[in-house]
């Protein structure tokens, strides 16, 4: 393995989606002409992959900022390295983390990212912010074309779908709520957390319900208390370990993952349930586009067969089809960025404030 890892900055760890959208309120500072890399990374001849190859490796390797886990990138960056001996670099960061880094060069001057692959809010705000290019390329035509925005800035690589995950030593299947509405039962308080950046999630699953009628819902959930934690994987482990039995809006493939190591661990499906799409995408002054081209197909191809044997729901629903028996709600970005501020604050204020 040749990619090399650094970890998130302190000062970037902390970003939130209230602080990105500061940040794109803001001016850009730089604004200078770069090269149109868009006949590269959008050619669509029959010798597309040799012409990505051959150029690959005379730009000598490509710089991924990504979100995903470091054991799960390890096996992608594996593959492609192997299949085209091309290197990857990785900064890898949360999803915040990697916009504001990308969007804050961007605005330097200083672009140094080939391909951003994280939350599609995330991919969102770097598209409005120029870091992003639209890209069209023949590996697309698999993709679930919920996963592909009209824009086409970015391209949904897997998904994640979001039910609940519970403690199979602590929290019995027939004891599972049925809707919503039963987690308010006082048997569950003191048994609940979630993911403190779940706002779009939140906002997602109020509006399905309706406004009026979510608000109501959750907050006489809340009454019960809520463990707010920063991060997906962390709640995750908290749940195996018995200290959080219960958590809303998992990431199944986590779940999946813990469960076939023999974690006691399961997850469960409530309605409205929702697929928060994780994508990929191309900066539009990639600094390496050959290579970043080459490295979006495989994604998008080879990558979607790892995704599978890593229980992770791949974009391609033809390597693995979305559940079935239950009508699944995909966040669409290029809504949703523009009532983050909104959701983010209401999702804390329902639950922050409330007793844990």
């Amino acid at each position: 393995m040749q990619a090399s890892f650094s970890h998130l900055a302190p000062h970037l760890a902390g970003a939130s989606i209230l602080t990105l959208a500061a940040m794109m309120a803001s001016p850009a500072i730089s604004q200078t002409a770069a090269p149109d890399i868009s006949p590269i990374v959008s050619y669509m001849g029959a010798d597309r992959t040799q012409k990505l190859v051959e150029g690959a490796k005379k730009e000598g390797g490509v710089t991924l900022y990504s979100s995903a886990t470091q054991e799960d990138l390890k096996v992608q960056l594996g593959e492609f390295e192997k299949k085209y001996g091309v290197k990857v670099t990785v900064w890898r960061g949360d999803s915040e983390g990697i916009a504001q880094r990308a969007i804050t060069e961007r605005r330097g001057g200083k672009d140094s990212v080939d391909v951003a692959e994280t939350s599609g809010g995330n991919l969102e705000a770097m598209f409005r912010e120029d870091v992003l290019m639209p890209v069209t390329s023949p590996v697309q035509a698999e993709i679930i074309p919920r996963g592909i925005p009209s824009h086409r800035a970015y391209t949904a690589n897997r998904l994640q779908v979001q039910p609940i995950g519970y403690n199979t030593n602590l929290i019995k299947k027939a004891d599972l709520p049925k809707t919503w509405e039963d987690l308010a039962d006082p048997k569950w308080k003191g048994k609940m957390g979630i993911d403190m950046d779940d706002g779009d999630w939140f906002g997602t699953v109020v509006t399905i319900m309706g406004e009026q009628k979510g608000m109501d819902v959750f907050r006489k959930i809340a009454l019960n208390g809520m463990s707010m934690r920063k991060g997906h994987t962390l709640l995750a482990n908290l749940t195996a370990s018995g200290e959080v039995p219960v958590s809303l809006a998992i990431y199944e493939y986590k779940f999946a993952q813990m469960k076939l190591a023999g974690a006691p661990v399961d997850f469960h499906y409530l309605d409205p349930m929702v697929v928060h799409p994780v994508g990929i995408g191309i900066a539009k002054r990639a600094p390496h586009p050959n290579a970043a081209a080459l490295f979006f197909d495989f994604i998008l191809t080879d990558g979607q067969k790892i995704y599978l044997e890593q229980q992770t729901y791949p974009s391609n629903i033809k390597v693995k089809p979305l559940p079935a028996g239950v009508e699944l709600h995909f966040i669409d970005f290029t809504k949703a960025i523009d009532q983050q501020d909104k959701w983010a604050k209401v999702f804390k204020e329902t639950f922050l404030a409330r007793p844990r």
